[in-house]
């Protein structure tokens, strides 16, 4: 697929750059992981505190973005290493590069503009576009393919496990009936399934679309964003040295609820310290600035020692 050059040269404002900064604190000659690198606006940031002894590794599964991100990158003054990979294999990735740990770590969970505004990535409903809804090109599977093919029952289960949408089944139903008269290609038509399952007095009263819940369903199924975010956390105090700081961003509540739960688990068994017990976030200045930071959490622990290097 070959996007519009609008969106391919697109920037992306990032969010919580300055409690981000704080919290993480990056210092001359750390190693920095950031594991959802999208358009280098943390990543610029935080580059330049690192000086040249620091070392930047970036991971991403959009190529476009990786490009992007790349160019905007060539002048800091730190090492960079840029890989086109999922999160979920961030471990992996470090030991390939012989890095044992890494001094600060970020994983913002959240979706560049130049993704969702672009019609031709399926991922939103407000302008037409074909139902895809990949990150990652070389991912098999698009939002169109589990539209059309899975089984009423397994879209239920999708639409309500990763949408929390009550009218998961009814919306199913509903998909299942229209596909069997031809199949469901584009972002518009889905929306307007889902729209139709909801009465008219519901979809005036709502302050969402009633597309939403089934559209981030699928793109949370079809990127499995759940099962990489779940790797990543059971991944996390491996890949951080004695002292280092680690943030991540959610957006929705399902991921925002397995971000605490790790992090309070972690903090139990001793591995880590929660510098935020409650998340931070964006204040009344950043969300009128950047309306999309209105759903951003952020949360950062620190790594404990281990009983290696106690004395």
């Amino acid at each position: 697929m070959t996007a519009n050059n609008s969106y391919n040269t697109a920037g992306h404002e990032p969010v919580l750059v300055d409690p981000i900064l704080e919290q993480l604190n990056a210092q001359p000659g750390e190693v920095y992981l950031d594991c959802t690198l999208g358009r280098a606006g943390h990543a610029l940031l935080i580059a330049q505190k690192l000086g040249p002894t620091g070392r930047l590794i970036g991971l991403d599964v959009d190529e476009e973005n990786l490009a992007y991100a790349r160019e905007q990158l060539a002048d800091v003054p730190c090492q960079v290493d840029l890989i086109h990979r999922n999160f979920a294999a961030a471990s992996a990735v470090l030991a390939e590069l012989g890095i044992e740990g890494v001094d600060v770590l970020l994983a913002d969970l959240g979706f560049s503009s130049n993704q969702t505004d672009n019609p031709e990535r399926g991922f939103s409903f407000r302008q037409d576009g074909p139902l895809d809804m990949r990150l990652n090109q070389s991912l098999k599977t698009t939002a169109a393919d589990m539209v059309n093919n899975l089984s009423e029952r397994e879209l239920g289960n999708v639409i309500f496990q990763f949408g929390e949408e009550r009218l998961s089944r009814r919306i199913a139903r509903k998909i299942v009936e229209m596909r069997a008269k031809s199949p469901i290609q584009r972002t518009s038509d889905l929306a307007n399934i889902v729209r139709g399952c909801y009465p008219a007095k519901s979809r005036a009263a709502s302050k969402i679309d009633p597309a939403t819940r089934t559209f981030m369903a699928l793109r949370i199924a079809v990127n499995e964003e759940l099962a990489a975010l779940d790797r990543l956390l059971e991944d996390l105090p491996k890949m951080l040295k004695t002292g280092a700081r680690a943030g991540i961003i959610s957006f929705h509540s399902l991921e925002d609820r397995r971000v605490k739960k790790a992090f309070v688990q972690m903090g139990h068994r001793d591995q880590v310290t929660r510098l935020t017990r409650k998340p931070i976030i964006a204040d009344v200045f950043e969300t009128e600035r950047n309306p999309r930071s209105r759903s951003a959490k952020l949360r950062v622990i620190r790594r404990c020692p281990t009983e290696d290097n106690l004395e």
